[in-house]
């Protein structure tokens, strides 16, 4: 998860060792979701389409990108030889996550730009990168 400043919000990776990696290959990404927010502009705002779809493919991963109302990112980093999953399955673990973002959102102790600290939903991660993996 990415603030609208481009900063992380919250990061997970796994297998840890390579988590530097990841972090070069979702900031490299951010420049794709740019120029596909912008090339949707007022697309975007009309459709609701919050799913950004594959942002660019490499030899090892698929790098998926979702954008919400309030242009936070969410970048996911999967496998390439995972090809169990589907567009579809991808856009649901991006709506949970999502739904997941805005339950910490309405909480009432969380000062909107903090990184996210939330028990609830490391779980939720968790257990959706155990489903993929």
């Amino acid at each position: 998860l990415l603030c609208p400043q481009n900063y992380p919000l919250y990061i997970r990776s796994v297998p840890t060792e390579n988590e530097l990696k990841f972090h070069y290959t979702v900031h490299t990404s951010l420049d794709v979701v740019d120029e596909k927010i912008s090339a949707m502009g007022k697309a975007l705002v009309d459709q609701r389409e919050l799913y950004l779809g594959l942002l660019y493919p490499t030899e090892d991963y698929k790098v998926y990108g979702y954008v919400t109302n309030s242009k936070v990112k969410f970048v996911m980093v999967v496998d390439s030889s995972n090809t169990a999953l589907r567009d579809n399955e991808i856009r649901s673990m991006f709506r949970k996550l999502h739904n997941s973002y805005t339950d910490i959102m309405c909480n009432p102790f969380y000062n909107p730009g903090d990184r996210i600290h939330s028990r609830a939903f490391d779980t939720m991660v968790n257990s959706m990168m155990m489903q993929v993996c």
